[in-house]
C-alpha cells in the first residue's frame, strides 16, 4: 500500500471526520483513560480547525487537520526509508508536497508537525479541498523493496477500512480482550452514549465520567 492507494480508499472529508470522531470515542471507552489514546480527537485543535491523531507509543503517527478549505494529512512511519531521518541530511522526501493547494501551506510548516530542523517529520502527505471529488497527493517515487514504502499501510489500516469490525479487530488485539460487535457499531455510528453501551465495552466505566470525556473528543450528543 501507498499514498496512491489510501487517497483512493478514502471517503469525504465530512464522513472521514465522523469515522476519526468514532474512534477516538471508542478509545476513551475502550482504555477508560482520561483523554487521548492510540486515536483521538480534538474539536478545537486551532482557530476553526479541528484534528485527529495516531500516535501508537513507537514512534509512528498520523495528523488530519479539518480546516474551512478541506483537510489536510500527513503520516509518519519511522521505520521507513522515507523517513527525513534517513540520511545526515534531515529532508522530506522528493514530491511529497509537489502540488499542494496555498489553503494548506502554513501547516506544511506547523510547528507541532516538524522536526527541529523545521522539517515536516512525514513519510506520507494527502490532502482534499471541499470542492474537490477526490483526495491527493504529491508525485513521488518510491524506493524500491518494500511494500509499503511510505508506512500507509499500517499507519492507516483501520482508518481506510472504514468499518466497525476493521476497528474492533485492531482494538482486540491492542487491548487483548473480546469486544461486542454491536457495541463499536453503535458508537462508530455516533448514536447517542449510553450506560449500556459503555458497560458493554468497558464494564463498571460510568457514563457520567465517560460522557465528558468523548463530549471534548468531538462526540456528538454528550
Amino acid at each position: 500500500m501507498t499514498i496512491y492507494d489510501l487517497t483512493r480508499a478514502l471517503p469525504d472529508i465530512e464522513t472521514l471526520r465522523d469515522r476519526c470522531r468514532a474512534m477516538a470515542a471508542l478509545e476513551l471507552v475502550i482504555s477508560g483513560n482520561i483523554e487521548g489514546g492510540y486515536f483521538s480527537y480534538d474539536p478545537a485543535w486551532g482557530n476553526g480547525e479541528e484534528a485527529a491523531f495516531m500516535e501508537n507509543g513507537s514512534g509512528d503517527e498520523y495528523a488530519i487537520v479539518f480546516t474551512a478549505a478541506g483537510a489536510f494529512g500527513l503520516g509518519f512511519d519511522h521505520e521507513s526509508p522515507m523517513s527525513p531521518w534517513g540520511d545526515q541530511d534531515t529532508e522530506l522526501w522528493p514530491g511529497l508536497l509537489d502540488g499542494i493547494p496555498e489553503a494548506f501551506r502554513a501547516l506544511v510548516t506547523e510547528p507541532s508537525f516538524c522536526v527541529e530542523e523545521g522539517v515536516l517529520q512525514a513519510t506520507a502527505v494527502f490532502w482534499r479541498e471541499h470542492h474537490d471529488t477526490a483526495w491527493h497527493a504529491g508525485k513521488v517515487d518510491f524506493p524500491e523493496g518494500s511494500e509499503d514504502p511510505d508506512g500507509t499501510g499500517f499507519l492507516f489500516d483501520v482508518l481506510a477500512a472504514g468499518t466497525p469490525e476493521a476497528y474492533r479487530d485492531f482494538a482486540e488485539d491492542y487491548y487483548e480482550t473480546d469486544l461486542p460487535l454491536e457495541a463499536i457499531r453503535h458508537i462508530w455510528a455516533l448514536r447517542p452514549l449510553t450506560q449500556a453501551v459503555v458497560d458493554a465495552l468497558n464494564p463498571g466505566l460510568p457514563l457520567e465520567a465517560v460522557g465528558p470525556r468523548v463530549g471534548r473528543a468531538g462526540y456528538p450528543g454528550v
